[in-house]
């Protein structure tokens, strides 16, 4: 981690209705740390995300990314701020190969349309040919072995490999936040830590990247993240290492409930 503040969460509330999902969330990510974000089910963690990266728009406070509020922007503008993210459920395109799959996300760069692409076959050919290179690279950190798989389609692969590819398919935009919702769900807890495993290795080459990361396995909770925060009913009720939060009453309280 640098020190340095990446993300300031001020007041954040989201209410949907009579539900207020998140109530007056304060919080900060620090550039190059793993933030574990930790709650029951229910307790805001996704409506964050979605907050977040433009899905929702709040009902009040700010988000302050590198300087600069998020609040009124559009996905499209915050995705080309710095902001990835995957999903909970799989939004891979799966009669798509994995090239295809995971150069989508770096749209922003492409040099789109139907008259570039016919006029200028020479520059479509260049540009394709380095994004094979890209895309390669990327997947050599996660997978060595999909890499000469590049061009069969994704519905053929594991889970955990189409999370892999998920995973790629963020980071294809060189984000500076990547958010990961539960990305252990539908794998066993092997492929959960081989894919823990391949976040620490893409951490350790991108010093800069935070990653904010949702998950209810604590195990891998405990060993990646270097700070938590724990929410419940959308108010913050612990923030600190691994070993901190789960002594916190408020956090047992929330997890177990109370003797009666």
């Amino acid at each position: 981690m640098t020190g340095k503040t990446l993300i300031n969460v001020d007041s954040l509330t989201m209410r949907f209705g009579g539900l207020t999902a998140l109530d007056s969330l304060n919080m900060t990510v620090q550039e190059g740390e793993i933030l574990g974000l930790l709650g029951p089910n229910g307790s805001g963690k996704t409506t964050f995300f979605n907050v977040l990266t433009g899905l929702y728009k709040a009902s009040g406070g700010t988000i302050t990314f590198n300087g600069e509020n998020l609040i009124e922007k559009t996905p499209q503008e915050i995705y080309r701020k710095g902001v990835a993210r995957t999903f909970q459920r799989s939004r891979l395109s799966l009669s798509l190969t994995v090239f295809d799959n995971i150069v989508i996300g770096d749209y922003q760069h492409m040099r789109h349309g139907l008259i570039f692409n016919m006029l200028r076959r020479n520059a479509f050919k260049s540009e394709y040919e380095a994004y094979v290179v890209k895309v390669k690279d990327l997947l050599n950190i996660f997978s060595p072995s999909l890499v000469g798989h590049l061009f069969e389609p994704v519905e053929t692969f594991t889970m955990i490999d189409r999370r892999r590819i998920e995973v790629c398919r963020a980071l294809m935009s060189q984000p500076r936040l990547l958010l990961l919702d539960e990305p252990s769900a539908g794998m066993t807890h092997d492929e959960t830590a081989e894919l823990m495993q391949d976040i620490m290795q893409v951490r350790g080459k991108l010093n800069n990247l935070s990653v904010v990361l949702i998950e209810h396995e604590m195990n891998v909770i405990e060993r990646i993240t270097d700070r938590c925060i724990v929410l419940n009913y959308g108010k913050k009720i612990a923030e600190g290492t691994y070993t901190e939060i789960t002594r916190d009453p408020n956090v047992q309280t929330a997890y177990l409930g109370e003797d009666e």
